[in-house]
């Protein structure tokens, strides 16, 4: 059995809306009437009078103590929910896997345990004699009992929706959340003020006191610290935070609350699918959906001393590119063509500095990252953030109707429920229903049907999220909007397409998005004749090129005489592998295009080509040429 792995929120795991008591109106008056009726129900069992005082034939006290369940019940019923869920805190697992759930139930398991208390106070306080001589009590238990039916049930109903979205968004979307994020911390902290190294200012204080120079008290509160891990620089993390915090109209009160809602870089990094809880599940898929990839400029951030109101949002791939265009002259060194290892670490730790550089194109290869490198991924992390959040729109909007086709479902179960308990339903009715359910399955058995397969494609197959490049049907498309019924494409001309998902989960869907790096083949034909030194030397030079695009290519690349074709040609191909999908179409093509220039060239330089078979023309018995139409220059004689 697999250990549980710390969840590094242990702390703040539960969001202070719910840590608090909400003490509203309603909260007030049951309090009231809570310490009335006790001292009420107090009177009447102390005072002999009030004690043997009947109305309508039952004890004073008990029509009390019905008033106190009545009134007060749904406050004790929450003292019950409170109780259980101190306990489940304590627990470190249920902690992590249950508590999101309690709490995201814990209106209708109220409201389920009041309910049970009304009943029961009811049923078991009147005596039979009552019960008899009174008509209307068995009514108003059965319509008790209905009410208890349907919260038991809407409470079984948001608790598996609930289970179905956690665990589809933690299968889904964790691992691309977790990869947008830290790339908002890079783009964040490159953007910004670099480290400062604390051994060096503390350098150059001694030096100062060293030289006779008076350290200010200001000052001297102000250096810094060692700390206690080891590291240097004073800021260990950065901190992830949603929404745009540089909003002038923003009070103080609510940027922090904003700020609170972030996640530091060092708790990103320790979460996974296993030891993430559903409440930073939900956290993080916020973070994504209404935040947006901010810089930091420093020379702002000096002028008025605020580094909220410094943060710059990238909305487009043109603001994206000028924020690869600062980070490059913020981080290399002035004159420098490059980033290094080295210039990430003025910035970052080391173990962030390294796993940084993996995401640059090129960089493991030569250890630098160049300008172009650096502009395609922010560019390409700003495409990947704004088709994150989209998905997780849709996904929400996809759950929340749903929802309401789940309603709709409980309410007729509810509706058929209420008529057996209140004994409306004969069997005249039912018969009756059953003959129109019949008419009912013919009209819309289809639609039912096509309903059902078009939630399992969407939770259950999942093939692709928005902004996926795929093939269907031969025609690659760009997902562009999902929905419970159906999915909005769009095609290499922006032409929209809609499909029923009912009908794409009986396609084969090729998704570019999902795919590993994938391999490419260029096909080309030459003569038959030509010598095999040529040959050799042509393999040598392209296989030379391919391998001297290790940030492109992947090693292993292959020229190989495939065929003869006609006896005069021999066909040749090229076959070597991408370091990305075709997810990014146009790079594809734009690295494809390096090769066969390549190619090309070393074609021409050793004089390779490709020469027709000669034909054999015989001309027998041509007429004589008299037509009007000719050149008068010609000359026939």
């Amino acid at each position: 059995m697999e250990e549980e792995e710390d969840d590094p929120f242990i702390d703040d795991d539960i969001p202070d809306d719910f840590k608090r008591g909400k003490l509203d109106a309603l909260t007030i008056l049951q309090w009231v009437g809570l310490v009335l009726i006790i001292g009420a129900l107090v009177c009447s069992l102390t005072i002999k009078p009030l004690s043997r005082k009947k109305v309508w034939e039952l004890h004073l006290w008990k029509w009390e103590l019905l008033v106190f369940v009545l009134i007060c019940g749904r406050l004790v019923s929450g003292w019950v929910i409170r109780i259980v869920v101190f306990f489940v805190e304590r627990n470190f697992v249920l902690r992590k896997r249950v508590l999101y759930f309690v709490y995201g139930v814990r209106g209708a398991v109220q409201n389920t345990l009041w309910l049970g208390l009304v009943l029961a106070s009811w049923h078991f306080l009147f005596d039979e004699n009552v019960q008899t001589n009174t008509a209307v009590l068995p009514y108003v238990t059965k319509v008790l009992f209905c009410f208890l039916v349907a919260t038991l049930i809407r409470l079984v109903k948001t608790l598996l929706l609930k289970v179905l979205a956690s665990s589809f968004h933690v299968s889904t979307y964790f691992d691309r959340i977790q990869e947008a994020l830290f790339n908002q911390y890079v783009i964040e902290t490159l953007s910004g003020p670099p480290l400062v190294d604390e051994d060096y200012v503390l350098a150059e204080v001694r030096e100062l006191q060293r030289a006779g120079a008076t350290i200010p008290k200001e000052l001297r509160a102000a250096l810094p610290a060692k700390n206690l891990s080891g590291q240097k620089s004073i800021r260990i993390s950065g901190l992830i935070s949603k929404g745009d915090q540089s909003s002038r109209q923003l009070s103080k009160e609510k940027k922090q609350r904003e700020i609170d809602e972030g996640i530091t870089i060092d708790k990103l990094h320790r979460l996974n699918q296993k030891n993430v809880s559903a409440w930073n599940m939900k956290r993080l898929m916020k973070i994504v959906r209404f935040g947006t990839l901010t810089t930091m400029d420093e020379q702002i951030q000096q002028a008025t001393g605020e580094g909220d109101e410094s943060a710059t949002q990238i909305r487009s791939e043109y603001e994206a590119q000028l924020a690869a265009k600062k980070i490059f002259h913020n981080v290399a060194k002035p004159g420098s063509k490059y980033i290094y290892l080295a210039d990430l670490m003025r910035f970052m730790r080391q173990e962030e500095a390294i796993k940084a550089m993996h995401l640059f194109e090129g960089a493991q290869e030569h250890c630098r990252v160049s300008k172009r490198s650096l502009k395609n991924w922010v560019v390409n992390a700003f495409r990947e953030r704004k088709a994150l959040a989209l998905t997780l729109n849709d996904t929400k909007t996809a759950v929340n109707k749903l929802n309401q086709m789940c309603n709709v479902v409980v309410g007729l179960i509810v509706s058929a429920l209420w008529l057996l308990i209140l004994g409306i339903a004969t069997t005249h009715f039912f018969v009756f229903i059953s003959s129109q359910l019949l008419v009912a399955v013919f009209v819309f058995g289809n639609t039912m049907k096509t309903i059902f397969e078009a939630i399992i494609f969407l939770f259950v197959m999942h093939p692709f999220d928005v902004g996926d490049r795929c093939e269907i049907e031969e025609v690659q498309v760009v997902v562009e909007e999902m929905n419970i019924m159906t999915t909005v494409f769009l095609r290499y001309d922006n032409l929209k397409i809609y499909y029923p998902n009912s009908v794409l989960a009986t396609k084969p869907i090729f998704n570019f998005y999902r795919s590993p790096d994938m391999g490419e083949g260029i096909d080309f034909s030459i003569h038959v004749a030509t010598p095999v030194e040529k040959l050799a030397l042509m393999k040598e030079r392209i296989l030379r090129y391919i391998d001297g695009k290790k940030e492109h290519w992947y090693p292993g690349a292959m020229v190989v005489l495939r065929d003869v074709d006609d006896t005069n040609k021999l066909k040749v191909s090229i076959w070597l592998r991408h370091t990305l999908n075709f997810q990014d179409m146009g790079m594809r093509f734009v690295r494809r295009e390096l090769v066969l220039q390549e190619m090309i060239r070393v074609l021409k330089d050793l004089d390779i080509e490709y020469r027709m078979l000669p034909l054999d023309v015989n001309v027998r018995n041509v007429p004589p040429l008299q037509s009007t139409r000719m050149p008068t220059t010609w000359n026939y004689a």
